[in-house]
């Protein structure tokens, strides 16, 4: 398993692929799999069963996987996509953007 540069919360842009452009919050990330879930971006529909929960069924449109390699972090300062960095401050190891040299 390699490190990640992009966490559950972080708000990202894809930079390659069908939904080139699009931006998104990081709604849950497989480190297994190396993808995530961006909210918003790579819309699939799913067809369901009528269940307890959902009792009519139909066609659900939900977020599909998209690759980690796909997407760069956004820069709060800046608003552009950005590589980030670990320095350590104090006692503590925080990111950064390499763009703006701000703690994420």
């Amino acid at each position: 398993m390699i490190k990640l540069k992009i966490k559950t919360g972080d708000i990202v842009r894809v930079i390659a692929g069908d939904h080139k452009g699009e931006e998104g919050k990081v709604l849950r990330v497989d480190r297994e799999k190396n993808k995530a879930i961006v909210e918003g971006v790579n819309m699939v529909s799913k067809h369901t069963k009528p269940s307890a929960k959902s009792p009519q069924g139909g066609i659900v449109k939900k977020e599909a996987s998209i690759q980690i390699s796909n997407i760069s972090l956004i820069d709060p300062k800046t608003k552009e996509a950005t590589r980030t960095g670990v320095r350590v401050e104090g006692d503590k190891k925080v990111r950064f953007s390499k763009k703006s040299n701000q703690v994420l």
